[in-house]
């Protein structure tokens, strides 16, 4: 498949996938369950895991990420050379596993987390954990080999590597035709913007971080005239616990709301919460505005992401006694 036969074969696989997602009016079938076997049932019905709850609740959730990272792999995987700003959409599941091995490593626990599944596109040999060096050597994550992995650096390198993914994304964005460039970077801005106010927000409220520490923990790169950083430093001057500092922030749709009889104070999950709804949104409505463009694809794993977000928080809600209704609600997801 060449040119635009294999976009249109993309395109339509993409649409065949996102069409047994359980987002928008699909979501209302989680409600029913009850127990984690049934929502296993009902995702896997082919496979179903005859094991007790307590065992099921990580096997169920490695299962739910291992089948989103298949999706985005065999979307990506059907260009026969494609291009770095795709790879590196795979390559996000590779960061988080990366800095969970290494919040492992910190801790001084024996074993390592489970890992995603990407297949040939992994490059970080896990099987050497816990040896850092050893784990990233020859992949772009070498530089961790000069770094001391502790608790207290922990924060830091974290921070670093989503910095890293970003900027490295958003170059080889930058890179592509404009026909593919437009959609991909529409999305990837957004995306970029709200992870900067939500990194923000939990430097300054758990970690007491402030000022020009906290600015350089963001990632400061320039869309249409502006750094996609602003929308976060504006806010480091904003008080926690005052709402009226924040009542002419363009961005005070992600606040939570005051109640009456309570005293305010930011949650800086609600704000994380709201800033996923926001970009599933935005993922949603781009991904049908250029079905030919790779920003398509872009828009596809986000949807993807965001799926395995909201089934990987039902999972936990029932364990916590939790319905799916209820976790649906208070993620405030439009079913």
């Amino acid at each position: 498949m060449r040119g635009a036969g294999q976009r249109a074969y993309v395109w339509a696989k993409a649409c065949g996938i996102i069409g047994k997602t359980y987002l928008g009016a699909r979501t209302s079938q989680l409600f029913p369950i009850t127990r984690l076997a049934e929502l296993d049932r009902l995702l896997f019905p082919s496979s179903p895991l005859e094991l007790p709850e307590r065992e099921l609740s990580a096997r169920l959730e490695r299962r739910v990420s291992d089948r989103a990272a298949s999706r985005t792999v065999g979307i990506v995987s059907s260009f026969k050379k494609p291009a770095a700003a795709l790879v590196r959409l795979i390559s996000a599941y590779e960061y988080a596993d990366l800095a969970r091995t290494l919040a492992a490593v910190a801790a001084g626990e024996r074993n390592p987390p489970e890992v995603t599944d990407i297949g040939s596109f992994r490059t970080v040999h896990f099987e050497a954990y816990p040896d850092v060096a050893k784990m990233t050597f020859r992949t772009e994550f070498s530089w961790l080999a000069e770094k001391k992995v502790s608790p207290e650096s922990l924060v830091e390198i974290e921070t670093d590597l989503d910095r890293r993914y970003y900027y490295a994304l958003w170059s080889e964005i930058v890179d592509l035709p404009r026909s593919d460039r437009n959609v991909f970077q529409e999305l990837v801005s957004e995306e970029i913007s709200l992870k900067n106010i939500v990194w923000a927000l939990r430097l300054r409220v758990y970690y007491g971080i402030e000022g020009e520490d906290l600015a350089r923990r963001l990632v400061d790169v320039k869309y249409k005239g502006h750094s996609l950083a602003d929308d976060a430093i504006r806010i480091g001057d904003f008080a926690l616990d005052r709402k009226e500092d924040w009542k002419n922030w363009k961005r005070r749709y992600l606040l939570n709301e005051e109640k009456p009889g309570e005293f305010w104070k930011i949650d800086p999950r609600r704000v994380q919460n709201a800033a996923s709804r926001r970009l599933y949104s935005r993922a949603r409505c781009l991904f049908r505005m250029n079905p030919s463009s790779l920003g398509a694809v872009a828009c596809f794993a986000k949807l993807v992401q965001f799926e395995e977000d909201l089934l990987t928080s039902v999972a936990e809600g029932l364990c916590l006694g939790l319905s799916p209704r209820d976790v649906v609600a208070a993620l405030e997801v439009s079913a």
